[in-house]
């Protein structure tokens, strides 16, 4: 396996939307609603949407690759760019995702690894992201990495609430 990254380009962004709605649609069709699915993946993953998202200042996508081969990407907020506001001295991590059948690989702990870095190189003290509740083996993976759930927040699927677990770890902690 040989793993490599890139920054996104607004150029990139039909790559993006494609890698986007295949991997949100693999992890959640099956407990959500197909029209709360296709009114969510309108929504956050049209073309515009998109360009809006990689041309936001302190916002910044990364492409993962296995053998040539994109297979995810991740989502890094700072500052005012974070979806909630935790501080100044806090990286948000809004997305990670990865191909169903390339998870389990340590791709995973490979991004995380990159936040972490991102994060200590711009003089973070924590980073933090929103998990739903109901994604047992996403929960886990991040406890594993050494996040611990610091609050919680609202997240639609379409017409439907669902609760976003907040995790939080301090940059340095193992």
């Amino acid at each position: 396996m040989t793993i490599t990254m890139r920054k996104c380009q607004l150029d990139d962004v039909q790559q993006l939307k494609e890698v986007s709605i295949t991997t949100f649609y693999e992890t959640f069709q099956a407990q959500n609603s197909p029209e709360n699915m296709q009114a969510y993946l309108a929504k956050a993953f049209h073309t515009e949407q998109l360009e809006k998202e990689l041309t936001t200042a302190h916002s910044t996508f990364y492409f993962i690759y296995d053998q040539e081969e994109l297979v995810g990407y991740l989502k890094v907020n700072m500052d005012e760019a974070q979806s909630e506001q935790m501080g100044d001295d806090s990286l948000e991590i809004e997305r990670i995702y990865i191909r169903n059948g390339h998870q389990g690989k340590g791709l995973g702990n490979y991004l995380i690894d990159k936040a972490v870095a991102i994060a200590a190189a711009q003089g973070k003290a924590s980073i933090w992201l929103g998990v739903w509740e109901k994604n047992e083996p996403a929960i886990g993976f991040y406890q594993k990495m050494g996040f611990r759930q610091t609050g919680a927040h609202s997240f639609y699927m379409g017409d439907e609430e669902q609760i976003d677990i907040i995790m939080t770890k301090a940059v340095g902690a193992i």
